[in-house]
Protein backbone atom coordinates (compact mmCIF):
# COMPACT_ATOMS: atom_id res chain seq x y z
CA UNK A 1 0.00 0.00 0.00
CA UNK A 2 1.32 3.26 -0.47
CA UNK A 3 1.08 6.82 0.53
CA UNK A 4 -2.10 8.91 0.21
CA UNK A 5 -3.39 12.29 0.12
CA UNK A 6 -5.06 12.96 2.79
CA UNK A 7 -5.30 16.92 3.31
CA UNK A 8 -3.51 20.47 2.75
CA UNK A 9 -1.39 21.85 5.55
CA UNK A 10 -4.44 25.20 5.62
CA UNK A 11 -6.76 22.46 6.78
CA UNK A 12 -5.27 21.54 9.69
CA UNK A 13 -4.77 24.05 11.86
CA UNK A 14 -1.56 24.60 13.73
CA UNK A 15 -1.18 23.01 17.37
CA UNK A 16 -4.81 21.28 15.86
CA UNK A 17 -6.29 18.28 14.95
CA UNK A 18 -8.31 16.91 11.35
CA UNK A 19 -9.93 13.96 11.05
CA UNK A 20 -9.48 11.76 8.06
CA UNK A 21 -9.85 8.04 6.38
CA UNK A 22 -7.39 6.20 4.98
CA UNK A 23 -6.48 3.12 4.36
CA UNK A 24 -9.92 2.00 5.40
CA UNK A 25 -8.67 3.57 8.77
CA UNK A 26 -9.97 6.46 10.39
CA UNK A 27 -7.17 8.64 11.10
CA UNK A 28 -6.59 11.97 13.32
CA UNK A 29 -4.04 14.18 12.19
CA UNK A 30 -1.93 16.29 14.79
CA UNK A 31 0.17 19.33 12.87
CA UNK A 32 2.44 20.97 15.11
CA UNK A 33 4.56 23.71 12.45
CA UNK A 34 5.04 21.90 9.22
CA UNK A 35 5.03 18.33 11.13
CA UNK A 36 2.24 16.05 10.91
CA UNK A 37 1.93 13.14 12.88
CA UNK A 38 -0.96 10.46 12.66
CA UNK A 39 -2.17 8.26 15.03
CA UNK A 40 -5.71 5.33 14.76
CA UNK A 41 -8.72 7.89 16.33
CA UNK A 42 -10.52 5.74 17.93
CA UNK A 43 -9.30 5.05 21.87
CA UNK A 44 -7.93 1.75 22.77
CA UNK A 45 -10.06 1.59 26.00
CA UNK A 46 -13.30 2.78 24.63
CA UNK A 47 -13.97 3.41 20.97
CA UNK A 48 -14.21 6.95 20.88
CA UNK A 49 -12.83 9.74 18.43
CA UNK A 50 -9.37 10.98 20.15
CA UNK A 51 -9.72 14.06 17.80
CA UNK A 52 -12.64 15.29 19.86
CA UNK A 53 -10.23 15.23 22.61
CA UNK A 54 -7.34 18.24 23.95
CA UNK A 55 -4.53 17.93 21.73
CA UNK A 56 -1.45 19.35 24.29
CA UNK A 57 1.01 20.19 21.81
CA UNK A 58 3.92 20.81 24.46
CA UNK A 59 4.09 17.31 25.36
CA UNK A 60 2.59 15.86 21.84
CA UNK A 61 -0.24 13.76 23.98
CA UNK A 62 -3.89 13.77 23.44
CA UNK A 63 -6.61 13.14 25.64
CA UNK A 64 -9.33 11.25 25.35
CA UNK A 65 -12.70 13.04 26.07
CA UNK A 66 -14.27 10.26 27.33
CA UNK A 67 -11.99 8.57 30.23
CA UNK A 68 -8.79 10.55 29.95
CA UNK A 69 -6.30 8.39 28.74
CA UNK A 70 -3.14 10.13 26.87
CA UNK A 71 -1.76 8.91 24.02
CA UNK A 72 1.58 9.78 22.24
CA UNK A 73 0.64 11.87 18.64
CA UNK A 74 3.92 10.45 17.44
CA UNK A 75 4.06 6.59 17.81
CA UNK A 76 0.14 6.38 19.44
CA UNK A 77 1.99 4.65 23.08
CA UNK A 78 -0.62 5.68 26.29
CA UNK A 79 0.71 8.19 28.47
CA UNK A 80 -2.41 8.09 31.03
CA UNK A 81 -4.64 5.57 31.79
CA UNK A 82 -7.31 3.52 31.58
CA UNK A 83 -6.28 2.59 28.54
CA UNK A 84 -3.06 0.19 28.31
CA UNK A 85 -3.76 -0.75 24.56
CA UNK A 86 -1.65 1.73 22.18
CA UNK A 87 -3.41 3.09 18.91
CA UNK A 88 -1.55 2.76 15.45
CA UNK A 89 0.89 5.37 13.86
CA UNK A 90 1.19 5.93 10.55
CA UNK A 91 4.13 7.42 8.81
CA UNK A 92 3.41 10.65 7.26
CA UNK A 93 5.01 13.42 4.42
CA UNK A 94 4.57 16.73 3.97
CA UNK A 95 4.80 17.46 -0.29
CA UNK A 96 4.65 20.97 -0.44
CA UNK A 97 1.44 21.49 0.78
CA UNK A 98 -0.29 18.13 0.78
CA UNK A 99 -0.33 15.69 3.70
CA UNK A 100 0.57 11.91 2.48
CA UNK A 101 -0.53 9.12 5.22
CA UNK A 102 1.23 5.85 4.87
CA UNK A 103 -0.17 2.27 6.06
CA UNK A 104 -0.43 1.59 9.75
CA UNK A 105 3.02 1.09 11.94
CA UNK A 106 3.38 -2.25 12.51
CA UNK A 107 3.87 -2.39 16.36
Amino acid sequence: MSFATVATLDEIPDGGVKQVSVHGDVVGLYRVGRDVYAINDYCSHEETFLSEGEFEVEEMEVECPLHGSRFNVIDGSVRILPATKPVASYPVKVEGDMVLVGPRAEK
